[in-house]
C-alpha cells in the first residue's frame, strides 16, 4: 500500500504516522492489487480531523471522522472504512450471485440475515438537457438562480470541456472538470 500524508494546521510525528500505517495496512487484506492511501490530519479547537481516502482498481473508499483524541479519531476512520468496503465487497457478491445459479432457497433464519439490507439502485427519473458554454462564475450564479446544490456546462476557460460546480458545506463553491477536454 502507497502512503501519503497531508498536514494541515498540525505537525505528525513519526509515532503518529507508524500508528496510522500499521492501522490502514490492516485493510490491504480486502484488495488484490496494490492500492493507494491519502490521509489528512488537521487540528480545529483541539479537535484532531482525519480525512482518509482510499484507491484500488478504480474504487475510491473516503471517510472523515473528527474527535479530541488523535489515535482515537485513527481508530474510528479505519473502523468507518471498513465497514464502506465489506459493504460495498458484499453488494457486488449478491449482484454477481444473484442470477449465477437458479435454484430457490429457503427462508434463511433470523440470525443469518444481513442487519443491514441494501437498497436496489434505482432510477426513478432521466432528465436531458443542452450544456451550454459559460464561464464557472455564470454557471455559479445560474445554480443560484435555479436553487440548486450543482450545475453542468461546458466551461469557457478550459476550451468548453464539461465541468460542474457545486456548493461545498463550508458554503464555498468547487468545480469538478473533465481530465481530457470532453464531454
Amino acid at each position: 500500500m502507497n502512503f501519503t500524508f497531508f498536514e494541515r494546521r498540525i505537525t505528525l510525528d513519526d509515532e503518529i504516522k507508524d500508528y496510522a500505517i500499521r492501522k490502514i495496512e490492516k485493510l490491504d487484506r480486502f484488495f488484490k492489487a496494490d492500492s493507494d492511501a491519502h490521509l489528512t490530519f488537521s487540528e480545529e479547537r483541539g479537535r484532531f480531523h482525519v480525512e482518509v481516502t482510499l484507491h484500488n482498481n478504480g474504487m475510491y473508499y473516503r471517510v472523515s471522522e473528527v474527535t479530541s483524541d488523535l489515535f482515537a479519531t485513527i481508530d474510528s476512520a479505519v473502523a468507518a472504512i471498513e465497514r464502506q468496503i465489506r459493504k460495498n465487497k458484499t453488494r457486488l457478491a449478491k449482484r454477481l450471485r444473484d442470477g449465477a445459479i437458479e435454484r430457490e432457497i429457503g427462508a434463511l433464519p433470523s440470525y443469518a440475515r444481513d442487519e443491514e439490507e441494501e437498497p436496489e439502485f434505482v432510477i426513478k427519473k432521466t432528465k436531458r438537457f443542452s450544456l451550454k458554454p459559460m464561464t464557472p462564475e455564470e454557471a455559479i450564479l445560474q445554480m443560484n438562480l435555479l436553487g440548486h446544490e450543482f450545475f453542468a456546462f461546458l466551461n469557457q476557460n478550459a476550451g468548453d470541456a464539461f465541468a460542474v460546480v457545486y456548493r461545498r458545506k463550508q458554503g464555498d463553491y468547487g468545480i469538478i472538470e473533465s481530465n481530457d477536454g470532453t464531454c
